[in-house]
């Protein structure tokens, strides 16, 4: 991995290496992301082009600054990691140019003038959503009575995160399985190393939720409900400057991105609870220690690896000179165990105060959904270990399942039962 240059030096190392692309690092990324803390502030990633940049203090310095954007077309040509994101679109798709209209990846003005209002809609549904989260968990947890054993990820971690935003877009219970399959589907959109038969899943899965967008989009202008889907439209008939496209493709985003990563929020935070004994303790003890406890997984062991930004100006980083048009990729879980910026950081602790992690990114494009993910996972985790007090692994000494999904940290199935 290029681990033996001095500190004062820009070292190298693969990308590939510290996901879970690599069977290593999908075990265990950590004893990796420290070597690299340790060697220096900034990795070059020879097959990527881009730059890796693995520390609190240098992650919060680029991503809070807005000249930086993440627009692929603006990187340097050598950025191939960065700029294939527009360049690898599967045949077969039904709207193969809807990508550009991303937030995930425009520059302001674009990126604000899309994004605020769609922001402003989506957290107005949060803030009144909780009733309802609690209720679907309830069911959930419901389905499971009499159940010895169960895989916690299939049966609670996954089915939760679709029903809360299939009630906040409006959509039909019948459709539900439906719409679960093409999120299952499309989380392909993640792994650049997918295989023949991954793509046509893809591409079924995308064209499927597309046309279900646009069509529901297209009947809220006509017959207005109380959904996101009629937000929106509302907000476009009142002179919001906002396309179609626009709007349905980033709900589509909003889908996608915040179904898979609350997943293994979720799942993530039951492993953590069911390996440490004393942290459970505290929870039975006290349960408004839950929102600090996911606050922690968030901290510890987060969805999500990396975010990117393309450099807007030459600029220093701790000393290391980066050029207009690099490809920074910020790693999020290196930073979020960063001794610098954290006590312990290999420890989790339930009650640490402050946790000012990156779980979910920072600046202007911050993670929209993450004030439903913290409310999905607290309700879930709350109510599920008050269900089953009893609750612990099939099998605790056997190595956790973990996805193959480069970028991403999840699990396959997280085997309980109830003693």
């Amino acid at each position: 991995m290029g681990l033996s240059e001095p500190m004062t030096e820009i070292s190298s190392c693969r990308m590939a290496d510290l996901t879970a692309a690599d069977a290593v690092a999908r075990l265990d990324p950590h004893p990796r992301l420290a070597a690299l803390r340790a060697v220096g502030p900034l990795h070059h990633d020879p097959a990527g082009g881009a730059w890796l940049v693995p520390r609190m203090r240098d992650a919060r310095t680029i991503l809070t600054d807005r000249s930086h954007g993440k627009n692929p077309d603006k990187a340097d040509a050598s950025a191939i990691s960065i700029r294939r994101r527009r360049a690898t679109v599967p045949d077969g798709l039904a709207f193969p140019d809807d990508q550009r209209a991303s937030i995930l990846e425009l520059d302001d003005p674009d990126h604000a003038r899309i994004r605020t209002p769609l922001v402003q809609a989506l957290l107005a549904r949060v803030a009144a959503f909780e009733p309802q989260a609690g209720r679907i968990v309830d069911a959930a947890l419901d389905r499971l009575a009499g159940r010895t054993h169960f895989d916690l990820m299939a049966e609670i971690a996954e089915p939760v995160p679709v029903s809360c935003i299939g009630a906040i877009l409006g959509v039909p219970d019948d459709l539900l399985p439906s719409f679960r399959a093409w999120l299952d589907g499309i989380v392909q959109t993640f792994n650049p190393n997918r295989t023949d038969h991954e793509i046509a899943a893809l591409v079924a899965a995308s064209n499927g939720l597309g046309a279900f967008i646009r069509e529901s989009f297209a009947d809220r202008k006509l017959h207005p409900r109380d959904d996101l889907f009629s937000d929106m439209a509302r907000l476009q008939a009142g002179g919001a400057p906002l396309t179609d496209v626009e709007i349905t493709y980033n709900l589509r985003g909003l889908l996608i991105a915040g179904n898979v990563t609350t997943t293994d929020l979720i799942g993530n935070a039951a492993r953590l609870v069911l390996t440490h004994p004393s942290q459970r303790a505290r929870l039975d003890a006290d349960p408004l220690l839950w929102s600090s406890a996911v606050e922690e997984t968030l901290r510890y062991d987060p969805p999500v690896d990396f975010t990117w930004r393309v450099a807007g100006r030459d600029l220093d980083l701790s000393g290391c000179p980066v050029a207009r048009g690099a490809a920074l990729n910020v790693f999020l879980r290196s930073a979020n165990r960063d001794a610098a910026a954290f006590e312990r950081p290999d420890t989790f602790d339930i009650a640490r105060n402050p946790c000012r992690h990156l779980a979910f990114g920072g600046g202007s494009h911050i993670c929209p959904g993450a004030p439903l993910a913290r409310i999905e996972a607290r309700l879930v985790l709350s109510k599920l270990f008050a269900c089953f007090p009893r609750l612990c692994l099939c099998d605790p000494d056997a190595p956790p399942l973990w996805r193959a999904l480069p970028g991403f940290r999840g699990l396959e199935r997280l085997d309980v039962r109830v003693d």
